[in-house]
């Protein structure tokens, strides 16, 4: 009965969706559903972040701030710190944060939260879907019990897993384009969680079981860091051969099959690369496996930034010069390319390194004005005022398409380049890639 009303209200827009954690995954989400026509609650802990989106403002590069305010003016979208209005929501998205502690072990402390709000106003045909990232096992062995102490899931009450597939800057893949993955505690979860994001999603991937959903992305993201620290070991084996990563990539992805291009960096960075492997790692630890390929990915991955440095002190060395006293400019700071996200940035990383070798250190990013490190506030210099500062290296860790590196290499004598940025540079700079 409660499945047929439910599917009822999603066919015809009545029913009143929730989203509890208003981020790089819950804002876009909220939004999407919002225009798709249905009555969209977002919630999230963050007054401030609440009183932004209230006055159409946005804090996610993603989601323009002309967004915010047409589902505003539209009347189809509130935001509120107010958990009491999940008493009044027929389906949830739940898309909190899930970090690794100190020890490196999941953190699920967030999701746990957002369960004890929702055991407080849980009805009859409600569905419930989690889209945080996790490892295999939450959904039935952390959500299910919470829920199923008052209501019968599969029945009264519908709960199944969604992972998010948010690429912070992708000007191609958003949101509605890209394929979503669903699998739910029964087959009317699955049903009915399909139903709900084929409203919004061109195409929705329906696979047996909420394991499989939460296995799809951590195996999504353990792909990409598990060949991000192949060709990281491959920079750090051709330095030791005197050759060119980058030409030896390059070649290499001519071929047109048995190949896909990854690129070397000075670490891993954001909310997904560096976490998710981990959480798969840990939960095979429980079992008395080691994911090999995993850890020794994330060893190399992790030991990046102190190649840097290596690097940097082997570049200045060269020049009859030491870290302790440079003035170093750090060029990015956001963890990818063209966003304004520094979570995990090896950025971060290097900045603490070089500080406390001695090194006098400034940074340029266009998408980061100010950036908080170990509590000292530091504002991202002009481009304008790079020929006046006298620096000793630059240092390329990001890099955004709309920074003019010529500039940078006329007016920085050295330069250690991270990312291949400054590979049509015409500039007067001294430039090593990483």
């Amino acid at each position: 009965m409660y499945k047929e009303l439910l599917k009822d209200k999603i066919l015809n827009k009545k029913a009143k969706i929730g989203i509890i954690g208003l981020g790089y995954v819950g804002l876009p989400l909220a939004v999407e559903i919002a225009k798709a026509g249905y009555d969209t609650i977002g919630l999230d802990v963050s007054k401030d972040k609440i009183l932004k989106l209230r006055e159409g403002v946005s804090y996610v590069g993603d989601v323009p701030a002309e967004a915010i305010k047409e589902i505003l003016n539209s009347k189809k979208f509130i935001a509120d710190t107010d958990m009491s209005l999940l008493k009044e929501i027929d389906a949830v998205s739940i898309c909190v944060p899930t970090p690794l502690n100190k020890s490196r072990d999941p953190d699920i402390s967030f999701v746990m939260s957002a369960i004890n709000e929702l055991k407080k106003y849980i009805h009859p045909g409600m569905l419930i879907i989690l889209e945080s990232t996790t490892y295999p096992g939450t959904t039935r062995e952390v959500l299910l019990p919470a829920f199923q102490e008052k209501l019968k899931v599969g029945v009264d009450l519908f709960l199944a897993f969604s992972p998010e597939r948010i690429d912070p800057g992708n000007q191609f893949y958003g949101l509605k384009n890209t394929p979503k993955v669903v699998g739910g505690i029964t087959k009317n979860c699955t049903e009915l969680a399909k139903l709900l994001y084929e409203q919004i999603i061109e195409r929705v991937y329906p696979v047996s079981s909420p394991e499989t959903a939460e296995m799809v992305k951590l195996l999504e993201n353990t792909f990409r860091a598990v060949n991000i620290g192949l060709v990281n070991e491959v920079a750090i084996m051709c330095n030791k051969l005197n050759l060119d990563a980058w030409e030896v990539i390059e070649a290499s992805a001519t071929k047109p099959f048995g190949f896909m291009k990854f690129e070397p960096g000075p670490g891993l960075g954001g909310h997904c690369i560096p976490i998710d492997p981990i959480y798969l790692s840990w939960k095979l630890k429980t079992i008395n496996y080691t994911a090999r390929f995993i850890e020794l990915a994330s060893e190399i991955n992790s030991h990046m930034p102190e190649f840097v440095m290596t690097k940097i002190a082997d570049a200045l060395n060269d020049e009859n010069k030491s870290i302790n006293g440079s003035k170093v400019l750090i060029v990015g700071v956001a963890y990818k390319k063209d966003i304004e996200d520094i979570r995990e940035s090896p950025a971060l990383d290097i900045i603490r390194l070089l500080i406390s070798k001695g090194a006098q250190v400034h940074y340029c990013d266009p998408y980061v004005p100010d950036l908080r490190l170990d509590g000292t506030t530091f504002s991202s210099i002009n481009p304008e005022n790079i020929a006046k500062q006298n620096y000793t290296l630059a240092v390329i860790v990001t890099n955004h398409s709309n920074i003019d590196y010529k500039n940078i290499a006329d007016n920085v004598p050295l330069i250690l380049d991270c990312r291949n940025a400054t590979k049509n540079s015409t500039g007067k700079a001294k430039i090593i890639k990483l």
